[in-house]
């Protein structure tokens, strides 16, 4: 059990909490602690009952029976992957940053979920965190089931259709994506590869709840610079483009 403690505790911060409550609330669903219906989200109960917890309880929530099983535990290894590799790679350092990203996404999710009657919402936030770090590692070459090998800018697509596949909805997949996509276009590609205006930003007051640290564990792809490429005097590579992180290879140590 020390090993199990000692590999939990190893998991970054903000990771760690998030992968515990996925874990907690099905498991409390489970048991039947709390009722199911009670966790899950009904646009009507939030807009007349005030049942202002159901979109938190939802993004947490994932029915755990005999046909759901294998695919909850592969988002849950999803959420655990690559949570920590942004959170020590291109959010390394800035936990405010990263803490913005999932509440941006989740608000985001909660929105669709309500107008869409989306009942749960943990698949889509993970996928859009996921599709966030294939992006700032697009180029990275990494490896699916049955040695398959491509690009990381394919891996959302990938899963979206492996997920489908053994009992996914499509809809919370592809929702994940998009989401993803509109936050890293606002935050990242359109302000400093399109050199357009800054439409995203931390605000301050998270910042005093999670302050920037140095010091943190590196090499999983980094943020593009702030610089415009029009005035990169490098040129910012092939095309004058931005270098978006080489990040790093599946099953690499």
């Amino acid at each position: 059990m020390s090993d199990i403690g000692d590999w939990f505790r190893s998991i970054p911060f903000i990771t760690r909490s998030w992968f515990a409550a996925s874990i907690a609330v099905p498991f409390i669903g489970k048991l039947g602690l709390i009722d199911f219906r009670n966790l899950l989200l009904f646009p009507e109960l939030v807009f007349s009952r005030f049942h202002i917890w159901r979109p938190i309880t939802a993004t947490f929530y994932f029915p755990i029976t005999p046909n759901t099983g294998f695919l909850y535990l592969v988002n849950l290894y999803f959420l655990y992957h690559y949570s920590t590799r942004l959170e020590t790679g291109a959010f390394d350092g800035r936990p405010a940053d990263y803490v913005f990203m999932l509440l941006f996404n989740w608000i985001c999710i909660v929105i669709t979920g309500l107008l869409m009657n989306m009942q749960l919402l943990m698949i889509p936030l993970i996928m859009s965190v996921l599709y966030v770090w294939a992006q700032f590692n697009k180029d990275t070459i990494v490896s699916f089931w049955f040695g398959t090998r491509f690009k990381a800018y394919y891996l959302p697509w990938v899963i979206l259709a492996f997920n489908f596949i053994i009992g996914g909805s499509f809809m919370n997949e592809l929702t994940g994506n998009l989401v993803g996509h509109l936050f890293f276009f606002l935050m990242f590609k359109y302000p400093m590869d399109l050199g357009g205006r800054s439409f995203l930003s931390t605000p301050e007051f998270l910042y005093r709840f999670f302050p920037n640290r140095r010091g943190g564990v590196s090499g999983f792809g980094a943020p593009p610079s702030r610089r415009p490429a029009a005035q990169d005097p490098a040129g910012g590579g092939a095309g004058g483009r931005h270098n978006w992180g080489q990040g790093f290879r599946l099953g690499e140590d």
